[in-house]
C-alpha cells in the first residue's frame, strides 16, 4: 500500500503578505503534517500592470515571495494568471497550467495525492493535474460551493469537480448533500469536520479578560471575529444594536477582524456606527492572532455569526471551547455545529427581527457554559484527523 505524501493544494494559505488568510486551512493540515509528510502549493493570482493598482490601492493583491518555512512545512507560491472580471472564468485552468511544473518536480520528489481546498478555482485546477499527471486527487468543499453552483457556468466545473476527484470531504453535510447534487458518486463522498484547538482556545478570568479590553465589569457582550466583508453580516448584528440597548442598557459589541481576500468593508461599518450614535457602545478590536482570541471570546456573553454563507466555522467551536452559547443564522453547516438547544440558538437568514430577538434572549438565558465545554472538547482534532488519514489513504490506493 502506498504511503500518502501530499501536495496541499489552496491559494488561500496564510503567508506574510496575507498572514490571517486560509488560517483555517493551516489549522487543519499542520496537524496532518504531523502524520504525513506535504508540501503546500499555494498559486496566487497576477497579471501584468498589477504593481500598478497597487499606487491607488495598496493592499489589492499583495504578494508574496516564491517560498516560506512555516512550523516546518514548506509553502510554494507560483503565479497564475488571473484577469479581472468576467475572465476570471479562467482561473481554474491559468491556476493548473501555471502549477503544472512545481507539481511534476513534486511528483519526481515522491508526492503521491494532490489534496486540494475549494472546489473552484483550486478543486477544479487540482482535477486537471491529476489527470495530467496522473495522481490521485481529494477536495475539500468548504462552502463557496454554494454560491457558486448557483453561477450556471461555475456548476459545470464544480459538477466536474466531484465527479472526477477520488474523494471529496466536506466540511459539512449539506456540502455533501450538495455535492450528490451536482452529481458526486455516493461512494466518494465524506464528511470531515474541522475540530478546535481546546488548549488555545479555554476560557481565561472574564474580569480579567474584560479589564484587558476596557470594557465594564457588569456589561452584557455580544462577539463575532470573521474578516470584515458583507457575507459575515456584522452589518446585521450592528442594526439589532439600538434595540437591544432598550432591553441591555449596558451592552457592548466586539468587532474582532480585519481585511481578507475577498475584501474590507470596515469603513462601511464603522460609517454604519456612527450614523447610529453606537460608537462608545461597538468596539473594531482588528484582526487578533489566535492564540490571543481567548480573551476576547472570554470577556463576552454571546458569540454571533450573522452570516451569509459558511461551511464548517471553526469559529463556532472556538467560541464554545471558552464557553459561549452561540446564535447563528441557518447557513452552512451551523445548524451541524449549533446542534442542540444547549449550545445557542439558529435564526433563519434574512429575519432581522428573529436575529435581535434571539440575541435578547440568549443574553438573558442562564446558559450550561459546562455543557458547552464539553461539546467543544468532544470535537477536538485529535478524531478528524484520524479520519482524514483514512481518507488519504483510501484515495493512494485506489
Amino acid at each position: 500500500m502506498s504511503h500518502p505524501r501530499l501536495v496541499v493544494f489552496s491559494s488561500l494559505y496564510p503567508n506574510r503578505a496575507q498572514p490571517n488568510a486560509g488560517l483555517f486551512i493551516r489549522e487543519r493540515m499542520a496537524r496532518v503534517a504531523q502524520r504525513l509528510p506535504l508540501t503546500v502549493v499555494s498559486p496566487k493570482p497576477w497579471f501584468p500592470g498589477q504593481g500598478f493598482i497597487r499606487i491607488f490601492r495598496p493592499h489589492y493583491r499583495p504578494m508574496p515571495g516564491r517560498i516560506e518555512q512555516q512550523n516546518g512545512v514548506t509553502v510554494l507560491f507560483p503565479r497564475f494568471l488571473a484577469l479581472p472580471g468576467i475572465l476570471r472564468c479562467l482561473d481554474g485552468l491559468s491556476m493548473a497550467l501555471s502549477s503544472y511544473f512545481t507539481l511534476r518536480r513534486l511528483k519526481r520528489s515522491g508526492h503521491n495525492l494532490i489534496d486540494a481546498h475549494f472546489a473552484y478555482p483550486d478543486g477544479y485546477a487540482a482535477v486537471l493535474l491529476g489527470r495530467w499527471l496522473k495522481l490521485p486527487v481529494t477536495v475539500t468543499l468548504r462552502g463557496t460551493e454554494v454560491p457558486h453552483s448557483r453561477n450556471p457556468r461555475l456548476r459545470r466545473r464544480l459538477q466536474t469537480v466531484v465527479r472526477v476527484a477520488d474523494r471529496v470531504i466536506a466540511v459539512a453535510d449539506s456540502l455533501r448533500r450538495l455535492a450528490l447534487e451536482l452529481g458526486m458518486p455516493e461512494e466518494k463522498g465524506v464528511v470531515v469536520g474541522n475540530g478546535v484547538d481546546t488548549q488555545k482556545f479555554q476560557p481565561v478570568d472574564r474580569a480579567a479578560a474584560r479589564a484587558r479590553l476596557g470594557l465594564p465589569a457588569d456589561a452584557k457582550v455580544l462577539i463575532t471575529v470573521g474578516a470584515l466583508v458583507e457575507r459575515k453580516g456584522f452589518h446585521r448584528v450592528i442594526d439589532c444594536i439600538p434595540a437591544l440597548l432598550v432591553r441591555h442598557p449596558n451592552l457592548h459589541y466586539l468587532v474582532v477582524g480585519g481585511a481578507s481576500p475577498e475584501g474590507n468593508m470596515e469603513a462601511a461599518l464603522r460609517a454604519q456606527v456612527a450614523s447610529l450614535g453606537l460608537n462608545e457602545r461597538v468596539h473594531f478590536l482588528g484582526p487578533i492572532p489566535p492564540d490571543e482570541l481567548k480573551w476576547p471570546l472570554s470577556a463576552a456573553d454571546v458569540f454571533v455569526l450573522a452570516t451569509l454563507n459558511e461551511g464548517w466555522a471553526n469559529v463556532i467551536l472556538e467560541a464554545m471551547a471558552c464557553g459561549l452559547p452561540v446564535v447563528a443564522t441557518d447557513v452552512g453547516g451551523n445548524r451541524e455545529v449549533v446542534a442542540d438547544a444547549r449550545l445557542g440558538r439558529i435564526v433563519p437568514f434574512g429575519d432581522q427581527a428573529a436575529l435581535c430577538d434571539d440575541l435578547d434572549e440568549a443574553l438573558n438565558q442562564d446558559w450550561d457554559r459546562q455543557a458547552i465545554l464539553d461539546y467543544a472538547r468532544e470535537n477536538d482534532w485529535e478524531g478528524r484527523v484520524t479520519r482524514l488519514l483514512q481518507v488519504f489513504r483510501e484515495a493512494t490506493r485506489s
